[in-house]
């Protein structure tokens, strides 16, 4: 399966999608009341089929009028989203990890809606689409492959609408094969330390961007209320963090490819993001650790590159990469050097850990391992 994404073109028609995307997030609030209402009287939640069938006798009635406007299989959809919530909600209680369950949201908050079979009609020789009656063109950057399964409508805090195709193609390509293997340890002054000295060095495009953001954040909090030059500061201040979540995604994209490309094996940590966010906050952010190793995998797909994940738990740090003798000491993070008390070898921290993380990725079975 492949996804390819399409900005639409600016047009006054943009405004119906709008709507309809409003449209379904009146639907999954309703769906939710729904939900919390059949809760209190049974005991138990409602489950999908029923929810549908009911949101369909609900379309004959004028107050809920909207259920119309975006398609019978996107109402579908929204239920749908809203099982899987649930699903997933049961499934960490299970797992005892603590979480809530679905809530409203705001309208317009609520970004996207998925068309399946119908309500859809796609022109590429035009770059054309037909979204529930009304035709929409977009900037195709490359060509669709494969057999479109489904479209999904979203809209970004900027107001522009993009379209995501998921096809049924495959998503493989053959490389030959380097037989390099690399280990890499996650930091914060160095976004990788490899096991092999080639380390990586984020741009940090959010700190980079940080004086542009205070001074539009400040200049948007005296602006009123309701007013149009808040609005537009509102604008301003949303294009700069896009302007960051964009150059930050093409740094991952880039890298992660170039990374596939040169080695065979790659091992990498299984980090604790939640904790790593506690303790150091909004640079773990910036540097988006979580997102760069989805990436990664997604590449890793493509290549058929092995990642190899070490367990959280597993002393990188701690262990010798020469004797394997085990150092409580450097438990302080204060300690970036250190010598061996059994061998005398010196360590670099990260690039220690690096190298372990290499080492237990190759001899023990991987948590999780792509091609």
């Amino acid at each position: 399966m492949r996804t390819f994404c399409f900005k639409l073109y600016k047009s006054e028609h943009n405004a119906k999608l709008h709507r309809q995307i409003n449209a379904a997030g009146l639907t999954f609030n309703h769906c939710i009341a729904l939900h919390k209402r059949y809760y209190k009287l049974f005991g138990k939640y409602l489950n999908q089929n029923k929810l549908k069938k009911h949101l369909t006798r609900l379309k004959k009635i004028a107050k809920f009028k909207y259920l119309s406007e975006f398609g019978s299989q996107a109402v579908q959809d929204v239920a749908e989203r809203i099982d899987r919530a649930f699903d997933l909600f049961f499934g960490n209680i299970k797992r005892k990890v603590r979480c809530s369950p679905p809530k409203f949201k705001k309208v317009r908050r609520y970004k996207s809606f998925t068309l399946k079979q119908a309500g859809r009609k796609l022109d590429e020789e035009t770059h054309t689409i037909t979204i529930n009656g009304q035709s929409y063109r977009y900037f195709q950057s490359r060509r669709i492959s494969g057999k479109v399964k489904t479209v999904t409508v979203k809209s970004d805090s900027l107001g522009d609408i993009y379209v995501y195709f998921v096809t049924d193609a495959k998503n493989f390509e053959v490389e030959t094969r380097t037989g390099k293997r690399v280990g890499f340890d996650f930091g914060l002054k160095k976004f990788l330390t490899a096991s092999n000295g080639r380390d990586v060095v984020s741009p940090l495009f959010f700190a980079k961007n940080s004086v542009a953001i205070r001074s539009a954040c400040k200049n948007l909090s005296r602006k009123r209320n309701g007013s149009n030059n808040r609005k537009r500061a509102r604008l301003k201040l949303a294009r700069l963090y896009k302007k960051s979540a964009n150059q930050r995604h093409d740094f991952h994209f880039k890298l992660a490819r170039r990374l596939c490309l040169e080695y065979d094996t790659i091992c990498i940590e299984d980090l604790n993001l939640k904790g790593m966010q506690k303790l150091y906050g909004r640079k773990i952010s910036d540097l988006g650790f979580g997102n760069f190793v989805n990436i990664l995998k997604y590449e890793a797909s493509k290549f058929g590159t092995i990642i190899r994940e070490v367990g959280r738990y597993f002393a990188s740090s701690q262990i010798c990469g020469c004797c394997g003798e085990k150092n409580p000491q450097v438990k302080d993070l204060k300690i970036r050097q250190w010598i061996c008390p059994n061998c005398g070898a010196e360590h670099d921290r990260d690039r220690n850990a690096a190298i372990n993380i290499l080492q237990a990725g190759l001899r023990q079975r991987p948590l999780r391992e792509t091609p």
